[in-house]
């Protein structure tokens, strides 16, 4: 316990000491900044946009089906908390350091963990949900009826948010109550025994196999499964039509799969691209502590890790305004809504 107490003050040395031999340009560099993507209105914007994505979801007007929405809501849902346990929570004080140094007077850096990397399970693994639900009503008609329902979607994201709420409890053991205010993976004070701990170092490994290398895998292996059975079923339905009328028409069928499709593989794909480089940093800098130094990688990659894991978070609704047309025929009309509201009061 004496060990933890002394952190606070051994963190606020080096963290003085790091100001000083840096320019007076500041300690963070602009992808520091950039990563909090949104901080200059400290994270109301990507807020806004989750919310506004969970309400134009649950209002069930997209043109989907109950079962897909309710991925789409939870998975909403996910980035949201991300988006306040990490950028609002995390992100924010460390590139506004100086307006946050009571934090280190706040012990509970080891509960916000726990949260922290709770949600981001969550949103990871809501996304590999999604992805194979996509799979089931794709490729296995037989267990379509049965897997592909409002009940099972609510058994399976409640299933993965109590996992993921146990899997994130040994963080509040690995780390300290106190936070550093310094941009690292590790954002609450360590003690040298954990740093150094080939038990911890099992346990984090694991942690980042399990999130997010397992669902990078999974997503792969689902897409391809599911691209290889709509390439033969449509090989197969154009040939009958084919030999039916002598033409091949517009398919309403085909066009549906298409669709489908593309939202499946732009959200897995956005998924991958945005988490790798995070993953790589994030494994690197656990080794790093073991000993392990055979490759230095650049303060920049960490910063890029950042930022991209937090744009994960808010790129969605985008997503959805692209492929969905009836998504983005309610955006407009959940944007317009106040100004109506406010020409009918004039008027």
């Amino acid at each position: 316990m004496d060990e933890e107490k002394r952190w606070p003050y051994l963190l606020s040395l080096r963290f003085d000491s790091l100001l000083l031999l840096l320019p007076d340009t500041g300690h963070l560099s602009a992808c520091t900044i950039a990563s909090t993507c949104g901080a200059n209105d400290l994270g109301l914007r990507p807020v806004l946009v989750n919310l506004l994505t969970i309400v134009i979801l649950s209002r069930g007007k997209c043109g989907l089906s109950k079962c897909v929405t309710l991925y789409l809501v939870a998975m909403a849902a996910g980035d949201l908390l991300v988006v306040i346990t990490d950028l609002i929570l995390r992100q924010i004080p460390i590139v506004f350091y100086i307006y946050f140094y009571f934090l280190w007077s706040i012990p509970v850096c080891n509960i916000h963990a726990v949260l922290l990397f709770a949600a981001t399970d969550c949103s990871v693994w809501f996304t590999v949900s999604f992805t194979f639900d996509r799979f089931v009503a794709i490729c296995c008609q037989k267990l379509k009826t049965k897997y592909c329902s409002e009940r099972t979607a609510s058994v399976v994201l409640g299933t993965v948010t109590v996992l993921s709420c146990l899997k994130s409890i040994p963080w509040y053991f690995m780390f300290t109550r106190w936070y550093t205010l310094i941009n690292e993976p590790w954002f609450c004070a360590v003690t040298p025994s954990v740093m150094i701990s080939p038990i911890w170092g099992v346990f984090e490994l694991l942690h980042n196999i399990l999130t997010p290398c397992v669902p990078f895998i999974l997503v792969l292996l689902l897409n391809a499964f599911t691209v290889r059975h709509i390439f033969e079923a449509n090989r197969a339905r154009r040939r009958l039509r084919g030999h039916s009328s002598g033409e091949s028409p517009s398919d309403p069928e085909m066009e549906s799969r298409r669709k489908s499709i593309i939202l499946l593989f732009v959200i897995s794909g956005n998924f991958i691209l945005l988490w790798a480089l995070f993953m790589v940093y994030s494994m690197w800098n656990r080794m790093l502590w073991l000993g392990f130094r055979s490759v230095i990688l650049p303060n920049v990659i960490q910063e890029m890790g950042f930022m991209l894991q937090l744009l994960s978070c808010c790129t969605n609704t985008c997503i959805y305004a692209v492929t969905q047309t009836k998504f983005r025929e309610q955006l407009k009309n959940v944007v317009k809504y106040p100004f109506t509201v406010i020409v009918k009061f004039i008027k």
